[in-house]
Protein backbone atom coordinates (compact mmCIF):
# COMPACT_ATOMS: atom_id res chain seq x y z
CA UNK A 1 0.00 0.00 0.00
CA UNK A 2 1.33 3.46 -1.44
CA UNK A 3 2.53 5.93 1.68
CA UNK A 4 1.19 9.39 1.11
CA UNK A 5 3.16 11.95 3.29
CA UNK A 6 2.32 15.41 3.56
CA UNK A 7 4.91 18.44 4.97
CA UNK A 8 2.83 19.94 8.01
CA UNK A 9 4.02 23.89 7.98
CA UNK A 10 4.53 25.64 11.39
CA UNK A 11 3.17 29.06 11.35
CA UNK A 12 6.25 31.36 12.02
CA UNK A 13 4.92 32.41 15.57
CA UNK A 14 2.30 31.90 17.74
CA UNK A 15 0.40 33.43 20.51
CA UNK A 16 0.39 32.63 24.39
CA UNK A 17 -1.31 34.19 27.15
CA UNK A 18 1.46 35.22 29.93
CA UNK A 19 0.65 33.72 33.35
CA UNK A 20 2.23 36.91 34.99
CA UNK A 21 4.51 39.67 33.73
CA UNK A 22 6.39 42.46 35.86
CA UNK A 23 4.46 45.71 36.27
CA UNK A 24 7.49 47.66 35.12
CA UNK A 25 7.19 45.50 31.89
CA UNK A 26 3.43 46.17 31.56
CA UNK A 27 4.08 50.11 31.69
CA UNK A 28 6.76 49.78 29.44
CA UNK A 29 4.66 48.42 27.20
CA UNK A 30 2.10 50.96 27.58
CA UNK A 31 4.51 54.21 27.65
CA UNK A 32 5.87 52.29 24.32
CA UNK A 33 1.87 52.66 22.70
CA UNK A 34 1.00 55.99 23.29
CA UNK A 35 4.77 57.06 21.74
CA UNK A 36 3.61 55.06 18.89
CA UNK A 37 0.16 56.86 18.77
CA UNK A 38 1.98 60.33 19.07
CA UNK A 39 4.10 59.40 16.17
CA UNK A 40 0.82 58.44 14.33
CA UNK A 41 -0.98 61.16 14.95
CA UNK A 42 2.44 63.52 14.06
CA UNK A 43 2.05 62.03 10.51
CA UNK A 44 -2.06 61.84 10.23
CA UNK A 45 -1.81 65.64 11.03
CA UNK A 46 0.89 66.49 8.32
CA UNK A 47 -1.59 64.84 6.17
CA UNK A 48 -4.64 67.07 7.09
CA UNK A 49 -3.05 70.50 7.98
CA UNK A 50 -2.01 72.48 5.69
CA UNK A 51 0.97 74.94 8.06
CA UNK A 52 2.76 71.45 8.26
CA UNK A 53 2.88 70.96 5.01
CA UNK A 54 3.58 74.83 4.15
CA UNK A 55 6.13 75.02 7.07
CA UNK A 56 4.35 77.43 8.76
CA UNK A 57 4.68 75.01 11.73
CA UNK A 58 6.93 71.61 12.45
CA UNK A 59 5.85 68.42 13.96
CA UNK A 60 8.16 70.07 17.18
CA UNK A 61 5.19 72.45 17.36
CA UNK A 62 2.78 69.69 17.20
CA UNK A 63 3.83 67.81 19.94
CA UNK A 64 4.77 70.89 22.12
CA UNK A 65 0.80 71.47 21.77
CA UNK A 66 0.18 68.70 23.80
CA UNK A 67 2.03 70.23 26.63
CA UNK A 68 1.26 73.61 25.78
CA UNK A 69 -2.47 72.85 26.02
CA UNK A 70 -2.73 71.95 29.87
CA UNK A 71 0.28 73.55 30.72
CA UNK A 72 0.89 76.53 29.21
CA UNK A 73 -0.65 79.34 31.22
CA UNK A 74 -1.85 79.01 35.07
CA UNK A 75 -5.39 79.21 33.49
CA UNK A 76 -4.73 75.98 31.89
CA UNK A 77 -3.19 74.04 34.39
CA UNK A 78 -5.93 74.72 36.67
CA UNK A 79 -8.66 74.01 33.89
CA UNK A 80 -6.74 70.77 33.60
CA UNK A 81 -6.91 69.99 37.43
CA UNK A 82 -10.41 70.89 37.08
CA UNK A 83 -10.98 68.21 33.99
CA UNK A 84 -8.94 65.38 35.81
CA UNK A 85 -10.57 65.92 38.93
CA UNK A 86 -14.19 65.45 37.44
CA UNK A 87 -13.72 62.61 35.40
CA UNK A 88 -11.60 60.54 38.01
CA UNK A 89 -14.52 61.40 40.63
CA UNK A 90 -16.70 59.78 38.01
CA UNK A 91 -14.51 57.05 37.13
CA UNK A 92 -14.09 56.30 41.21
CA UNK A 93 -17.78 55.46 40.89
CA UNK A 94 -18.01 53.08 38.11
CA UNK A 95 -15.64 51.23 39.97
CA UNK A 96 -17.14 49.63 42.33
CA UNK A 97 -19.43 47.98 40.34
CA UNK A 98 -17.13 47.11 37.58
CA UNK A 99 -15.06 45.45 40.19
CA UNK A 100 -18.03 43.05 40.81
CA UNK A 101 -18.03 42.27 37.38
CA UNK A 102 -21.34 44.45 37.08
CA UNK A 103 -21.21 46.40 34.00
CA UNK A 104 -22.79 49.64 34.97
CA UNK A 105 -22.37 52.09 31.41
CA UNK A 106 -25.07 54.53 33.26
CA UNK A 107 -22.35 56.56 34.98
CA UNK A 108 -23.36 59.40 32.37
CA UNK A 109 -27.36 58.99 33.32
CA UNK A 110 -26.54 58.69 37.16
CA UNK A 111 -24.39 61.71 37.41
CA UNK A 112 -26.65 63.88 35.29
CA UNK A 113 -29.34 63.01 37.69
CA UNK A 114 -26.82 63.98 40.73
CA UNK A 115 -26.29 67.83 39.03
CA UNK A 116 -30.59 67.79 38.34
CA UNK A 117 -30.67 66.83 41.63
CA UNK A 118 -28.46 69.55 43.10
CA UNK A 119 -29.78 72.66 40.92
CA UNK A 120 -33.58 71.31 41.75
CA UNK A 121 -32.85 72.60 45.29
CA UNK A 122 -30.98 75.39 44.42
CA UNK A 123 -33.64 76.60 41.57
CA UNK A 124 -36.59 76.32 44.54
CA UNK A 125 -35.00 77.24 47.71
CA UNK A 126 -32.12 79.48 46.30
CA UNK A 127 -32.43 83.06 48.31
CA UNK A 128 -34.98 81.35 50.87
CA UNK A 129 -32.98 79.55 53.22
CA UNK A 130 -29.42 80.04 54.22
CA UNK A 131 -26.78 79.47 52.20
CA UNK A 132 -24.86 76.47 53.62
CA UNK A 133 -28.25 75.35 54.41
CA UNK A 134 -28.94 75.32 50.74
CA UNK A 135 -25.78 73.45 49.87
CA UNK A 136 -26.50 70.87 52.42
CA UNK A 137 -30.02 69.91 51.04
CA UNK A 138 -28.00 70.21 47.27
CA UNK A 139 -25.44 67.50 48.38
CA UNK A 140 -28.32 65.32 49.61
CA UNK A 141 -30.64 65.52 46.64
CA UNK A 142 -27.98 65.23 44.41
CA UNK A 143 -26.57 61.60 46.52
CA UNK A 144 -30.37 60.22 46.35
CA UNK A 145 -30.90 60.80 42.82
CA UNK A 146 -27.67 59.34 41.89
CA UNK A 147 -27.81 56.30 44.31
CA UNK A 148 -32.10 56.19 42.87
CA UNK A 149 -30.76 56.05 39.16
CA UNK A 150 -28.26 53.40 40.36
CA UNK A 151 -30.09 51.41 42.16
CA UNK A 152 -33.22 50.45 40.12
CA UNK A 153 -31.10 48.64 37.29
CA UNK A 154 -29.30 46.83 40.42
CA UNK A 155 -32.62 45.73 41.69
CA UNK A 156 -33.74 44.29 38.85
CA UNK A 157 -30.32 42.28 38.49
CA UNK A 158 -30.26 40.81 41.56
CA UNK A 159 -33.92 40.31 41.64
CA UNK A 160 -34.52 39.09 37.63
CA UNK A 161 -31.32 38.79 36.41
CA UNK A 162 -31.90 41.30 33.69
CA UNK A 163 -28.59 42.47 31.34
CA UNK A 164 -27.21 45.29 33.37
CA UNK A 165 -25.78 46.97 30.51
CA UNK A 166 -28.33 47.01 28.44
CA UNK A 167 -30.18 48.51 31.03
CA UNK A 168 -28.01 51.43 32.71
CA UNK A 169 -27.63 52.34 29.10
CA UNK A 170 -31.18 53.26 28.60
CA UNK A 171 -31.24 54.54 31.73
CA UNK A 172 -28.75 57.50 30.55
CA UNK A 173 -31.43 58.35 27.46
CA UNK A 174 -34.18 58.31 30.58
CA UNK A 175 -32.39 60.83 32.82
CA UNK A 176 -31.39 63.13 29.76
CA UNK A 177 -35.89 63.44 28.86
CA UNK A 178 -36.13 64.25 32.97
CA UNK A 179 -33.62 67.43 32.61
CA UNK A 180 -35.11 68.05 29.19
CA UNK A 181 -38.74 68.09 30.35
CA UNK A 182 -37.74 70.31 33.68
CA UNK A 183 -35.95 72.63 31.62
CA UNK A 184 -39.12 73.47 29.55
CA UNK A 185 -40.66 73.90 32.83
CA UNK A 186 -38.22 75.87 34.57
CA UNK A 187 -37.64 78.05 31.40
CA UNK A 188 -41.19 79.24 30.36
CA UNK A 189 -39.74 81.19 27.04
CA UNK A 190 -38.84 77.81 25.64
CA UNK A 191 -35.40 78.54 25.50
CA UNK A 192 -34.32 75.23 27.26
CA UNK A 193 -31.58 77.14 28.96
CA UNK A 194 -31.61 77.77 32.61
CA UNK A 195 -28.68 80.42 32.96
CA UNK A 196 -26.33 80.59 35.98
CA UNK A 197 -28.39 80.14 39.25
CA UNK A 198 -27.78 83.00 41.62
CA UNK A 199 -27.28 80.64 44.93
CA UNK A 200 -26.14 76.95 45.37
CA UNK A 201 -22.22 77.84 44.59
CA UNK A 202 -19.53 76.25 46.52
CA UNK A 203 -16.87 78.34 48.55
CA UNK A 204 -13.77 78.59 46.88
CA UNK A 205 -10.14 78.60 49.08
CA UNK A 206 -7.57 80.46 47.08
CA UNK A 207 -9.29 79.28 43.64
CA UNK A 208 -12.38 77.95 42.72
CA UNK A 209 -11.49 74.22 41.20
CA UNK A 210 -9.22 73.72 44.40
CA UNK A 211 -11.46 72.88 47.20
CA UNK A 212 -13.18 70.40 44.03
CA UNK A 213 -9.86 68.80 43.60
CA UNK A 214 -9.02 68.02 47.11
CA UNK A 215 -12.29 66.28 47.79
CA UNK A 216 -11.62 63.97 44.47
CA UNK A 217 -8.24 63.26 46.19
CA UNK A 218 -9.80 62.67 49.56
CA UNK A 219 -12.22 60.31 47.98
CA UNK A 220 -9.55 58.54 46.01
CA UNK A 221 -7.69 57.37 49.04
CA UNK A 222 -10.63 56.38 51.05
CA UNK A 223 -12.07 54.49 48.30
CA UNK A 224 -8.89 52.75 47.98
CA UNK A 225 -9.02 51.77 51.40
CA UNK A 226 -12.70 50.64 51.11
CA UNK A 227 -12.02 48.33 48.25
CA UNK A 228 -8.40 47.52 49.51
CA UNK A 229 -9.06 46.64 53.12
CA UNK A 230 -12.81 46.39 54.03
CA UNK A 231 -15.23 43.85 54.33
CA UNK A 232 -17.37 44.66 52.08
CA UNK A 233 -14.06 45.67 49.07
CA UNK A 234 -13.83 41.86 49.89
CA UNK A 235 -17.22 40.91 49.19
CA UNK A 236 -17.33 42.93 46.18
CA UNK A 237 -13.61 41.20 44.90
CA UNK A 238 -15.17 37.86 45.29
CA UNK A 239 -18.54 38.28 43.66
CA UNK A 240 -16.58 39.53 40.52
CA UNK A 241 -14.47 36.45 40.91
CA UNK A 242 -16.83 33.61 41.39
CA UNK A 243 -20.59 34.26 42.12
CA UNK A 244 -20.78 30.61 42.85
CA UNK A 245 -17.78 30.91 45.70
CA UNK A 246 -19.30 33.82 47.20
CA UNK A 247 -22.83 31.74 47.35
CA UNK A 248 -20.85 28.57 49.05
CA UNK A 249 -19.06 31.49 51.45
CA UNK A 250 -22.17 32.49 52.59
CA UNK A 251 -22.73 35.54 51.16
CA UNK A 252 -25.81 37.07 50.12
CA UNK A 253 -24.96 37.95 46.65
CA UNK A 254 -28.56 39.93 45.68
CA UNK A 255 -27.42 42.20 48.82
CA UNK A 256 -23.70 42.74 48.11
CA UNK A 257 -25.31 43.68 44.34
CA UNK A 258 -27.65 46.48 45.49
CA UNK A 259 -25.18 47.57 47.92
CA UNK A 260 -22.39 48.05 45.84
CA UNK A 261 -24.63 49.81 43.09
CA UNK A 262 -25.95 52.56 46.32
CA UNK A 263 -22.51 52.67 46.55
CA UNK A 264 -21.56 53.59 43.11
CA UNK A 265 -24.49 56.02 42.33
CA UNK A 266 -23.64 57.70 45.73
CA UNK A 267 -20.05 58.48 43.96
CA UNK A 268 -21.79 59.84 40.77
CA UNK A 269 -24.12 61.90 42.74
CA UNK A 270 -21.20 63.41 44.64
CA UNK A 271 -19.67 64.16 41.10
CA UNK A 272 -23.16 65.51 40.06
CA UNK A 273 -22.90 67.65 43.10
CA UNK A 274 -19.32 69.02 42.06
CA UNK A 275 -20.69 69.87 38.77
CA UNK A 276 -23.72 71.63 39.62
CA UNK A 277 -22.59 73.67 42.66
CA UNK A 278 -18.97 73.47 42.55
CA UNK A 279 -18.64 74.40 38.38
CA UNK A 280 -21.47 75.41 36.26
CA UNK A 281 -24.41 75.96 38.84
CA UNK A 282 -26.63 75.24 36.49
CA UNK A 283 -27.81 72.39 34.05
CA UNK A 284 -28.09 71.19 30.79
CA UNK A 285 -28.81 68.32 29.02
CA UNK A 286 -24.81 67.95 27.89
CA UNK A 287 -24.14 69.12 31.83
CA UNK A 288 -21.88 66.01 31.97
CA UNK A 289 -20.27 65.60 28.72
CA UNK A 290 -19.79 62.23 28.10
CA UNK A 291 -17.30 61.96 30.68
CA UNK A 292 -19.62 59.00 31.87
CA UNK A 293 -18.34 56.85 28.83
CA UNK A 294 -14.77 58.49 28.75
CA UNK A 295 -14.91 57.13 32.69
CA UNK A 296 -15.19 53.25 31.72
CA UNK A 297 -12.19 53.46 29.79
CA UNK A 298 -10.34 55.47 32.74
CA UNK A 299 -11.21 52.71 35.27
CA UNK A 300 -10.51 49.95 33.03
CA UNK A 301 -6.98 51.20 31.94
CA UNK A 302 -5.83 51.45 35.59
CA UNK A 303 -7.44 48.06 36.36
CA UNK A 304 -9.94 49.35 38.66
CA UNK A 305 -7.21 50.52 41.08
CA UNK A 306 -8.44 54.06 42.23
CA UNK A 307 -4.73 55.30 42.74
CA UNK A 308 -3.61 54.37 38.90
CA UNK A 309 -6.90 56.29 38.05
CA UNK A 310 -4.65 59.17 38.24
CA UNK A 311 -2.54 58.63 35.76
CA UNK A 312 -5.07 57.51 33.51
CA UNK A 313 -7.38 60.17 33.98
CA UNK A 314 -4.59 62.83 33.78
CA UNK A 315 -3.52 60.99 30.67
CA UNK A 316 -6.85 61.31 28.89
CA UNK A 317 -7.48 64.79 30.27
CA UNK A 318 -4.12 66.10 29.10
CA UNK A 319 -4.66 63.93 25.48
CA UNK A 320 -8.53 66.18 25.06
CA UNK A 321 -6.76 69.65 25.96
CA UNK A 322 -3.43 69.25 24.17
CA UNK A 323 -5.95 68.09 21.00
CA UNK A 324 -7.88 70.93 21.39
CA UNK A 325 -5.11 73.32 21.34
CA UNK A 326 -3.67 71.61 18.18
CA UNK A 327 -7.12 72.11 16.41
CA UNK A 328 -6.49 75.81 17.26
CA UNK A 329 -2.86 76.50 16.85
CA UNK A 330 -2.74 74.16 13.67
CA UNK A 331 -6.58 75.48 11.98
CA UNK A 332 -7.23 72.12 11.20
CA UNK A 333 -10.98 70.82 11.27
CA UNK A 334 -13.47 70.44 15.06
CA UNK A 335 -13.43 67.18 14.85
CA UNK A 336 -9.90 66.58 14.46
CA UNK A 337 -9.18 66.72 18.39
CA UNK A 338 -11.19 63.33 18.89
CA UNK A 339 -9.64 61.91 15.84
CA UNK A 340 -5.85 62.46 17.98
CA UNK A 341 -7.58 61.03 20.89
CA UNK A 342 -9.16 57.70 19.41
CA UNK A 343 -5.53 56.88 17.96
CA UNK A 344 -3.23 57.21 21.22
CA UNK A 345 -6.32 55.25 22.81
CA UNK A 346 -6.54 52.65 20.31
CA UNK A 347 -3.00 52.56 20.65
CA UNK A 348 -3.31 52.07 24.81
CA UNK A 349 -6.00 49.91 24.36
CA UNK A 350 -3.92 47.45 21.79
CA UNK A 351 -1.14 47.53 24.12
CA UNK A 352 -3.01 45.61 26.80
CA UNK A 353 -3.07 42.59 24.22
CA UNK A 354 1.02 42.68 24.47
CA UNK A 355 0.44 42.70 28.51
CA UNK A 356 -1.32 39.57 28.68
CA UNK A 357 -0.53 37.18 25.45
CA UNK A 358 3.17 37.13 24.52
CA UNK A 359 4.26 36.10 20.94
CA UNK A 360 6.52 33.23 20.62
CA UNK A 361 8.63 32.68 17.43
CA UNK A 362 8.93 29.16 15.89
CA UNK A 363 12.50 27.90 15.69
CA UNK A 364 14.35 27.67 12.29
CA UNK A 365 14.85 23.94 11.53
CA UNK A 366 11.22 23.53 13.01
CA UNK A 367 9.18 24.93 10.32
CA UNK A 368 7.77 22.11 9.32
CA UNK A 369 6.72 18.49 10.36
CA UNK A 370 6.12 15.52 8.15
CA UNK A 371 3.15 13.21 8.73
CA UNK A 372 2.09 9.83 7.67
CA UNK A 373 -1.30 9.05 6.43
Amino acid sequence: MAEHKNIVHEPPFHLAKRASIVWWKAWLIRIAAVALGLVVCGLVAYLFSDRLRNGKKTLEDFYYCFIKGSFGTERKLWKFLKNMAVLQCISLAITPAFRMRFWNTGAEGQTLMGVWGAIAVAFYLGGKIPNWLLLTLMFVAALICGAVWSVIPAIFKAKWDTNETLFTLMMNYVATYVVSYFLVVWVPSGSSSLGKLKFGKLPSFGHDYLLIILIVLALTVLLYIYLRYSKQGYEISVVGESVRTAQYSGMNVKKVVIRTMIVSGLLCGLAGYLIGAGLDQSITTESVGGQGFTAIMVSWLAKFNPLVMLLTSGLVSLLNQGAAQISQDFNVSGAFPDVIVGIILFFIIGSEFFINYQIILTRKGHAGREAVK
